[in-house]
């Protein structure tokens, strides 16, 4: 199996990487806040939440940013080898596993990790030897 050229693109991830880790820069020092978008996500839903104009903005920009960059730069738009009802399972599997691992990959990854927080090095050592582990299942096991 070959690695398909559109899957390594170490420019447009590396800026991808860099907003990521500035916008988590930002909204610690402007707000105080933890860029975890499990957290940000679920905080949104709440109906009781008082500070959730910031986040809908914030998740809104999570939207936008692929067909903004697609009209700036004529980006290709994502595409997922896979099918919809799939995707769905998939991402109800990520907030489960968000909410079983009490932060999402942006909390523990990015953020926890910078903080040095012990218990988000665990969190980030487990959920990508799972991703690890998914990938090779369903690449070389079921395939």
């Amino acid at each position: 199996m070959s690695i398909d050229a559109t899957h390594f693109t170490p420019i447009s991830s590396l800026f991808g990487g860099a907003l990521i880790g500035a916008a988590a820069g930002l909204l610690l020092l402007g707000a105080g806040r933890i860029l975890g978008a499990a957290g940000i996500f679920a905080g949104a839903l709440e109906t009781r939440s008082l500070d959730g104009a910031w986040r809908l903005w914030l998740l809104g920009g999570l939207l936008l940013a692929p067909s903004l960059t697609h009209v700036l730069w004529n980006a290709p738009p994502p595409v997922f080898a896979t099918s919809a009802p799939m995707l769905v399972v998939s991402g109800l599997l990520v907030g489960f596993g968000a909410r079983l691992g009490s932060g999402c990959t942006s909390g523990h990854g990015v953020c926890g990790l910078a903080r040095l927080s012990p218990r988000s090095l665990a969190a980030t050592i487990i959920f990508m030897g799972a991703g690890f582990a998914t990938v090779f299942f369903v690449r070389h096991v079921l395939a």
